[in-house]
């Protein structure tokens, strides 16, 4: 069997610009290598202890306080660390928030707009408010043309579109008895939010958080014990909550994972401190592109994603090419989507300022080598 080599040196690997599963932190990645074997004197790794047991409360205890801390939390807000991805909680919401109503308004942005509405038609009528679709979801539409429903039990819409690379730079400014919920799976803890805005708050871990396998759902509480009869009752935020997030075995590693990285997180500086090195990673990158001909980001520079950034060359013939010399390069997963093509840089937290600058810098070497 071939040996497999490693970077022992976490310090030292390839740049990692993966859309999701995404970066993590190397530090944090180097404390699990550390604990793998035995998490602080228990004995056992975190994947083989008891999600019932003292150890793993601790865990689960310390991260939904850093979460709480972090995003400054109400006290009036469950927080949940539940399986199923973000793509369960299409469903789970509706199943959770219509509350005998039979509509609900959607704010259709792109790719996971799009998923989030064909799953709630399953539940209820869906009002479309507002669609980026004729623009090949370029642009967010202005909120003074969305076309609200008057008795839409809620309004979702995402946060960030990891696809077409939109993003809201401000929350949608609704009524006080609006139930605004947001996907925010991507750009969680990348800025600063006001938590109290929002009926729900929802993401998958993969990109801000931690692995694959964790969502992040933060409820709350008077919106519990709503749930339509038919739900599962995995489904229901009231069951979900009054186990602490521990009706059936939750994703243990994952979580644990999370908790490092929000300890990380703290120790950056926090929220704001992060929000301040993405628009600088981002603007970075941005500049790269806009002060040449030979790339193109087609997106509206006021609804620009901080996060994931789509790019395309002016000869897409080479695309192919700097995929490659990219990858050899060391930075990696630079690939666009498949419903898109082209590339995409995602931004995350954890993708270091050093990582765009090789990442430019490349881009601009790979330009003069290539242009005609």
């Amino acid at each position: 069997m071939a040996t497999v080599k490693t970077n022992t040196n976490l310090e030292l690997r390839p740049h990692n610009f993966g859309a999701g599963p995404a970066a993590l932190p190397a530090s944090v990645l180097k404390v699990a290598q550390e604990e793998m074997l035995d998490w602080h004197g228990s004995g056992m790794s975190v994947m083989e202890m008891s999600h019932r047991g003292k150890e793993f409360g601790q865990i689960a205890e310390e991260s939904e306080a850093d979460l709480r801390q972090l995003l400054n939390i109400p006290a009036n807000y469950k927080v949940l660390f539940l399986q199923g991805g973000a793509t369960s909680q299409f469903a789970m919401v509706p199943l959770n928030l219509l509350r005998g109503k039979n509509s609900a308004d959607y704010v259709n942005t792109g790719f996971w707009s799009e998923r989030a509405i064909l799953e709630a038609k399953k539940y209820c009528q869906v009002n479309v408010v507002a669609s980026g679709e004729s623009g090949k979801y370029r642009d967010i539409p202005e909120q003074s043309s969305w076309q609200r429903a008057n008795d839409a039990a809620f309004l979702h819409y995402t946060a960030n579109e990891t696809i077409h690379g939109v993003e809201f730079h401000q929350t949608p400014t609704v009524s006080a008895d609006t139930l605004l919920v947001s996907d925010m799976s991507s750009n969680i803890l990348s800025q600063t939010i006001d938590v109290s805005n929002f009926a729900l708050i929802y993401a998958g871990a993969q990109k801000n958080i931690g692995p694959s396998g964790l969502t992040i759902v933060i409820v709350r509480d008077d919106l519990l014990g709503q749930v339509v009869p038919f739900a599962p009752s995995l489904f229901d935020y009231k069951t979900l909550a009054a186990n602490g997030s521990m009706a059936n075995t939750p994703p243990t590693y994952g979580w644990y994972i999370a908790g490092l990285v929000l300890k990380w997180l703290k120790q950056q500086g926090g929220v704001e401190a992060i929000a301040a090195l993405n628009e600088r990673k981002a603007k970075l990158l941005y500049s790269t592109i806009d002060q040449s001909d030979f790339y193109d980001n087609a997106v509206a520079v006021g609804c620009r994603s901080r996060m994931n950034i789509p790019f395309t060359l002016r000869d897409t013939a080479l695309e192919k090419q700097f995929l490659q010399e990219a990858t050899a390069a060391g930075l990696l997963g630079l690939a666009g989507h498949r419903a898109v093509g082209g590339m995409r840089a995602s931004l995350y937290n954890a993708v270091t300022f050093e990582a765009v600058t090789a990442l430019t810098k490349f881009m601009s070497d790979f330009e003069t080598a290539h242009k005609k």
